[in-house]
């Protein structure tokens, strides 16, 4: 039973509301068109959860083999591998399972639409999948890892925005468009928020253990204005799909009150560092999670 709980605290279960975001949010505008296939669903959101945890776990591991986790200026709770409930040789064992698992699903996900599609549809979902599991893994595994390099906000906003928001439309729909895209972009945006309150948290040990961010790169009060700027632009997203193809009812835009938390946020962060910046983290994927679910919720009524 310990060792479940510590697993559990290594899968970091705050970080999966966003994942399965993406999911319900591509699911309802599935819904609306009349396309939406159950089974397509519930595959999509369980491959949506594995490869998060993937991530977490390569994070983890990655940062310990780098020492980001032991310069003992880490704001965050602390992590897996660095406090010893996990071993290395243990967590290695698990993100091979978490890759099996990946790959087991997306490859279940893609034949399950075959037939319908075609080939060549067929091969730019696994090349899709299989660059979703890459990201996953590399934000900090290897001497390349991305997320050292300043890209970690620019894959999160792909890789937990338009990828899995487009390609859940198209697993339920079996057709590109422009019409996810607004809102793949607005998700991605409220996943780079994320990633860039964790940045400016941690930005000292970032700094000191040369792991250079966005959040690094502009320095903390320049953080918060980009952190404003995706708030604001997330929102027009959002604002832009309904006046584009959900103009009336006025209900239909209803969801936009959902945004009071991210601007709330936004105002509470303004003079917060460091630990403060903490529990933001969930409350930024938690308003997520809520904005995706109101989403589909209000275009379909």
């Amino acid at each position: 039973m310990a060792k479940l709980k510590q697993w559990i605290h290594a899968f970091r279960l705050r970080t999966l509301f966003l994942a399965v975001a993406t999911v319900i949010l591509a699911s309802g505008m599935a819904w609306h068109e009349g396309a939406f296939n159950t089974l397509t669903f519930i595959l999509a959101f369980l491959l949506a959860v594995s490869i998060q945890i993937l991530a977490n776990l390569a994070n983890d591991l990655g940062d310990y083999q780098k020492g980001t986790d032991i310069t003992g200026k880490r704001q965050g709770p602390a992590r897996a591998v660095q406090s010893g409930l996990i071993t290395p040789a243990e967590m290695k064992r698990a993100i091979v399972l978490f890759i099996v698992i990946c790959i087991v699903l997306g490859l279940t996900l893609v034949v399950n639409i075959t037939k319908t599609t075609g080939w060549t549809s067929t091969v730019i979902l696994i090349l899709l999948g299989g660059s979703s599991i890459l990201a996953a893994l590399f934000y900090t595994l290897g001497s390349n890892a991305y997320g050292y390099r300043g890209w970690g906000d620019l894959f999160a906003f792909f890789f937990f925005g338009p990828v899995p928001v487009i390609g859940t439309w198209f697993l339920h729909t079996h057709t590109f468009g422009f019409r996810p895209v607004l809102p793949a972009i607005g998700l991605g945006l409220i996943s780079t928020m994320i990633l860039n309150i964790n940045n400016m948290r941690d930005i000292e040990n970032d700094r000191s253990s040369g792991k250079i961010t966005i959040a690094v790169k502009l320095g903390l009060n320049r953080a918060k204005i980009y952190h404003a700027l995706m708030t604001l632009t997330s929102f027009f997203c959002f604002a832009g799909y309904n006046i584009l193809y959900e103009p009336s009812p006025w209900y239909r835009y209803a969801y936009l009150l959902l945004f009071l938390l991210p601007f709330k946020i936004l105002n509470d962060i303004r003079h917060k560092s460091g630990q403060q910046l903490d529990p933001y983290l969930k409350l930024t994927s938690l308003s997520g999670f809520l904005l995706a679910l109101a989403f589909a919720l209000c275009i379909n009524i």
